[in-house]
């Protein structure tokens, strides 16, 4: 008997705003984290059990990034099947990215063993490097062509 597909959850926050009007975005230098540390990222985290990827989106931005989220001010902006080609549980993921253009409180560096840098973006001037499946969203909504349902690292040409 085979094995069924395991995938791990994530769900991820695009905290966006319009200032002098230009559509802005969060981002973190992400270091000690052991994954991409050195690159700039959107604030996610894994969802953890008995935990709906709402409760995760908003406990995730609550420790990184020291605001309040309410999951009703939650977009979700699409659904992302990622690889890591690997085969490895730990690297097949399902990720949820929403977008969220209130909370209660100012972003700022909540976790600092975490995150090197934290401030707003905008989606034109972006910074380099930036996780490259995070780019991949945050790209395409800069371009206005986000499908609901995008996959990455796969072998076949990414659909989406």
């Amino acid at each position: 008997m085979v094995d069924r597909f395991r995938v791990v959850p994530a769900a991820y926050v695009l905290l966006r705003r319009e200032r002098g009007g230009a559509e802005q975005v969060w981002l973190e230098l992400r270091r000690n984290t052991g994954y991409m540390d050195g690159y700039w990222a959107v604030p996610a985290g894994h969802v953890e059990h008995r935990e709906s990827v709402f409760a995760a989106a908003c406990r995730e931005v609550a420790e990184e990034l020291g605001v309040t989220v309410a999951a009703e001010d939650l977009r979700p902006l699409c659904v992302m099947h990622r690889t890591g080609g690997n085969g490895l549980a730990i690297d097949e993921r399902v990720d949820f990215f929403f977008e969220c253009r209130r909370w209660a409180g100012e972003p700022h560096v909540a976790e600092p063993e975490k995150a090197a840098d934290m401030r707003w973006f905008p989606l034109d001037a972006l910074p380099e490097p930036i996780v490259p499946h995070e780019y991949l969203v945050i790209d395409r909504l800069r371009k206005g062509d986000l499908p609901a349902v995008v996959s990455f690292g796969f072998d076949e040409s990414d659909a989406g």
